[in-house]
């Protein structure tokens, strides 16, 4: 008699985080992340803006909102194209427990990254205060702090979703970065175009939670934008992955 051992998730979890910290690509995508976030509150906080800790590290965000969702596209659909999809599920046919051990240290990783945005503009916001002779805005919102977390973790599980459904990382990828231009030509094309927007583009729809401002109506569009940008998407590449013949 044959008895199955089963891999414990909190391993499959540690594999794919080390994953996640000690490829080749993922070092470059963090070394690229740390430095344009870098030069962004630089630039924001001595030369373009206020001395002001709040915009500073949403400054940062710009880089995280383009460059995690990318991660973790690359995440989620780097066994397909690195073939190694048969490995994996071999070792574990389980494969809605792998699918989530790829995904909960990106989004971990969202999390710390608006620590970290935190951080590094708590310097910025000073030295920037003492160049342009002004005193320094310290003051947090609540509100707009946990709202623009909540934004950088849907953009990024944006990103998974896209993966998951497509599992192609170049036409995710060019998806991703080419959607807020398409949305920026519909919202173009007048009140119809702004209230598609509002409802189904998903950066336009968390505007009220960035700004820690969401009302009822607001609930309502994001609720909407995350189900066709994220909730929709990855059921159904959930339902790819644990269908899809493994070669």
């Amino acid at each position: 008699m044959t008895i199955e051992r089963r891999t414990p998730f909190s391993t499959l979890l540690r594999v794919e985080t080390r994953k996640l910290l000690d490829t080749r690509t993922s070092m470059i995508m963090s070394g690229v992340l740390a430095a344009v976030a870098l030069a962004l509150v630089a630039g924001r906080g001595l030369f373009a803006g206020p001395a002001d800790l709040y915009t500073l590290a949403n400054t940062a965000a710009i880089a995280m909102g383009v460059l995690l969702p990318v991660l973790g596209i690359l995440t989620v659909t780097g066994e397909w194209s690195h073939r190694t999809a048969l490995t994996t599920f071999t070792l574990e046919p389980r494969r809605g427990r792998v699918l989530a051990a790829k995904c909960l240290p990106v989004l971990g990783a969202a999390v710390l990254a608006c620590v970290a945005a935190l951080l590094v503009a708590v310097p910025m916001t000073a030295l920037s205060a003492a160049v342009r002779d002004v005193e320094a805005t310290w003051g947090l919102d609540p509100a707009r702090l946990l709202g623009w977390t909540a934004v950088v973790v849907l953009s990024t599980a944006e990103g998974l979703a896209m993966g998951m459904l497509l599992l192609n990382a170049p036409a995710a990828i060019v998806i991703y970065l080419v959607r807020p231009m398409l949305w920026g030509f519909v919202t173009q094309l007048g009140p119809v175009g702004r209230t598609l927007a509002e409802w189904l583009d998903l950066n336009t729809a968390g505007n009220a939670l960035m700004e820690g401002t969401m009302g009822g109506g607001d609930v309502a569009r994001l609720a909407a934008a995350v189900a066709v940008w994220v909730v929709i998407p990855m059921a159904v590449g959930v339902l790819r992955v644990l269908r899809r013949d493994v070669q």
